[in-house]
């Protein structure tokens, strides 16, 4: 009986660490997360070179030391946002990607779940400048924005093979879109009242409508 006592007191204390554990790690998570938004949103707002690690620490009433316990640099924090908005982008990609569609209505699909994201949970980081990275991280970033940039393409050319995309040269049009995702990524979650719906309607007006065959 004392055995079996001591096992089960045992096996409640690693139970009772385990949880702890997973409790602290969520919470980790969750505050490293809202240190990559208000990094974000400051970054593209002031540039990176403008961004200081006080003024993102202020922003959610924490110290630097609290930053600086999650990122070692400033340079390794706006590497973890970009990381955070491509990994972001990409999931959004994937789902159009498996969606049973024409190659307008995938296209349709990314670029309003783009917008929708940025709409629930903020800014994606400003692609127009990443030269303060490393070489490595340039090149990280280099690699993985060809890959989605590919993926968008793809969308632009089964559209034109199914008919429900004008013909197009999709290279370029797909260059023009992403210049207008990432543009929209900097500036549109800081105008007053604007909404996903709204921006998606905006975009039907300016580029949308004209490549989908009516």
């Amino acid at each position: 009986m004392a055995q079996t006592s001591r096992k089960q007191r045992s096996s409640k204390r690693t139970a009772g660490l385990a949880n702890k554990s997973h409790a602290s790690s969520a919470k980790s998570a969750f505050k490293r997360e809202r240190i990559i938004r208000a990094a974000t949103l400051i970054i593209n707002e002031k540039s990176f070179a403008l961004a200081t690690m006080t003024e993102i620490a202020a922003t959610l009433d924490l110290r630097d030391a609290t930053l600086y316990y999650y990122f070692s640099s400033k340079q390794a924090l706006g590497y973890a946002c970009h990381v955070a908005s491509l990994e972001r982008i990409e999931r959004i990609l994937l789902e159009a990607r498996d969606a049973e569609a024409t190659g307008a209505r995938r296209l349709r699909h990314a670029i309003h779940h783009i917008v929708l994201d940025g709409e629930l949970h903020g800014s994606q980081l400003y692609f127009g400048d990443y030269s303060y990275l490393s070489e490595g991280q340039r090149h990280h970033v280099d690699e993985w924005s060809e890959l989605l940039e590919v993926m968008i393409e793809r969308f632009l050319a089964e559209g034109v093979r199914d008919g429900s995309i004008v013909s197009c040269e999709t290279r370029l049009v797909t260059k023009l879109l992403i210049g207008m995702l990432i543009s929209l990524a900097r500036w549109t979650w800081r105008v007053e009242g604007i909404t996903a719906d709204r921006l998606m309607e905006a975009i039907g007006v300016a580029s949308l409508r004209g490549l989908e065959r009516c």
